[in-house]
């Protein structure tokens, strides 16, 4: 009984970091850096949020695709050929997206920390 325990204890933990460590490949900005690239046509920009949260406040150059339909609709509406950046409200959702998206074959995912709420 008490191995079972320990079973459980380590997988509790296991889920946990699996939630908070980045997953290699993916290249975290902040909004300031943001506001550099997104003159860049080479790149893709995608915000998970939902449709509400992405009407009442967005940024012009990034599509939304919300996160419960991102593995249903990136085949189409993504090219793995260039970079995706990711945004949410803030961060937690995109880092999702991030891996997501690298399971799905993307080479070059960006997250973008602190989301909409630290955008100004």
């Amino acid at each position: 009984m008490e191995y079972i325990n320990y079973l459980v204890i380590a997988l509790f933990i296991f889920l946990i970091l699996n939630r908070i460590i980045p997953v290699k490949g993916i290249r975290h900005i902040s909004t300031v850096e943001l506001k550099n690239e997104l003159k860049d046509k080479n790149k893709q920009f995608i915000d998970v949020r939902t449709p509400s949260e992405f009407k009442g406040n967005r940024i012009k150059e990034f599509k939304n695709i919300p996160l419960h339909e991102l593995g249903q609709k990136a085949e189409k509406a993504l090219s793995k050929d260039k970079e995706v950046v990711v945004i949410c409200q803030s961060g937690m959702r995109s880092q999702k997206a991030s891996k997501i998206l690298k399971k799905l074959g993307y080479t070059n995912v960006t997250n973008v920390k602190g989301g909409m709420g630290a955008w100004r």
